[in-house]
């Protein structure tokens, strides 16, 4: 031997081993990291829940009486060109006759399909399984289990002329009607 001891040579045992290992960490890690990231979700959760601005977002847009369909960006989703209208919610702003505003969720509580304003009736109506609602969000009739969602105003964004909402959060049974 020319130039010292260098260990044994290496074996195809061996290479198949360590590419073996190699092939299971990479794996093991790709399954790992959404699960994990699952886990500890909660914990950036206050980074989304944050003030929104619906379009249209002045209170001009949105006469006294009247129910419209708006829309809000979602504040979970990174800021890129492919989202499109993905990242689009809609949400529907009732302006009493009085001025004040309430904004519920599009979602029926049943099942989560889009709901439709019926101003003829006065009425919110889930067109899936027949889920009615007033036009103050309430449970009318059908199989919802509660009225509608209502999303949180920025009392002093509306005092500037602009509608925000609290977005971020997804709303659960156990809310208040």
């Amino acid at each position: 031997m020319l130039g010292g001891d260098d260990g044994p040579e290496p074996s195809r045992r061996g290479f198949l081993f360590w590419l073996g290992l190699s092939i299971n960490v990479v794996v093991g890690s790709l399954i790992a990291l959404p699960i994990i990231g699952y886990l500890f979700a909660s914990f950036r959760r206050d980074k989304w829940q944050t003030w929104i601005d619906i379009v249209p977002g002045t209170v001009d847009s949105f006469p006294k009486g009247q129910t419209r369909l708006a829309q809000f960006r979602n504040p979970a989703k990174f800021d890129v060109t492919w989202d499109g209208y993905t990242a689009d919610i809609p949400c529907w702003v009732r302006r009493e006759p009085t001025g004040d505003f309430t904004i519920f969720a599009i979602n029926c509580t049943h099942l989560g399909c889009p709901v439709r304003w019926f101003p003829e009736s006065n009425l919110f109506m889930c067109p899936c399984h027949g889920g009615v609602y007033y036009a103050d969000g309430t449970h009318a009739a059908g199989p919802p289990p509660r009225g509608l969602y209502k999303y949180e105003i920025d009392q002093d964004a509306l005092a500037k002329g602009r509608i925000r909402i609290m977005g971020g959060r997804l709303p659960t049974l156990q809310e208040p009607t």
